[in-house]
């Protein structure tokens, strides 16, 4: 069975790679460019925002990671609706 921080931060992997194959998939014009830009940096962000907080100095630290990562995820929420 695998760990509920193991699990998470398998999931936001996934969440990335499948945010990368979409930003490949985007139409290669200006618009699709700038979107694609986005989405990569907002998708992925959160796997390694995460990977930093499992190890934060202090609880306070890894609070703010992850509020970080949701940040991230939200914005990519919004790109993913435009």
């Amino acid at each position: 069975m695998m760990a509920k921080g193991d699990d998470i931060e398998a999931r936001l992997i996934d969440f990335a790679v499948r945010i990368i194959r979409l930003g490949n998939n985007l139409p290669k014009s200006r618009a699709g460019n700038h979107i694609a830009g986005q989405l990569l940096r907002s998708g992925t962000a959160p796997a390694a925002i995460y990977a930093e907080a499992r190890g934060a100095e202090s609880t306070k630290d890894f609070v703010h990671k992850l509020k970080l990562a949701l940040k991230e995820l939200n914005e990519s929420r919004v790109w993913l609706k435009i």
